[in-house]
């Protein structure tokens, strides 16, 4: 498909736009998809990260919010990584948590952000997290006094324990 604007080059940006039902559609070469004011090709996943803080948040995060809350450890400011969408370190989970929870809970159905381990590489660690999932669940299991299932998870606890230790 060649560029509608130009008719040279191969259409390489396919952009839609839908508005009350009407859907328009362009498909443009590079160059002439830079020289449209229409849209903004510089798409980034830190752009997406801080529009989905934008969208979640109960109305506009206030500018002493953005200056003054900094994670403890390496000084990131929450106005820095709204502008980087990268984190410092993995404390700033922590200390940008009350911005972040809506966004996690929006994206995993859930608060807390787990993270992926490489199955090849992560061993050890997936059997550790495995256990520490357990042993929440072995909590709740007594405080809800069900014994026998806190005792299968006793039991799984001691056999994955067992396995690392080899």
């Amino acid at each position: 498909m060649l560029c509608e604007e130009c008719g040279k080059n191969p259409a390489t940006v396919h952009f839609k736009k839908v508005i009350n039902g009407n859907v328009t559609e362009m498909h443009l070469c590079e160059e002439c998809a830079k020289k449209k004011k229409e849209f903004d090709t510089s798409f980034s996943i830190h752009n997406f990260l801080t529009g989905l803080l934008d969208d979640i948040q109960e109305g506009p995060v206030k500018v002493d919010y953005i200056q003054a809350t900094k994670c403890d450890k390496c000084g990131m400011t929450y106005g820095k990584f709204r502008q980087t969408g990268r984190f410092g370190c993995n404390h700033c989970y922590e200390a940008f948590k009350e911005k972040l929870t809506p966004l996690f809970k929006n994206i995993h159905g859930h608060e807390e952000h787990i993270g992926k381990v490489p199955k090849k590489a992560g061993g050890v660690i997936r059997i550790r997290k495995e256990i520490q999932k357990l042993k929440n669940q072995l909590n709740i299991a007594v405080k809800n006094e069900q014994f026998e299932k806190a005792a299968e998870l006793r039991d799984r606890i001691k056999e994955l324990e067992a396995e690392i230790e080899g």
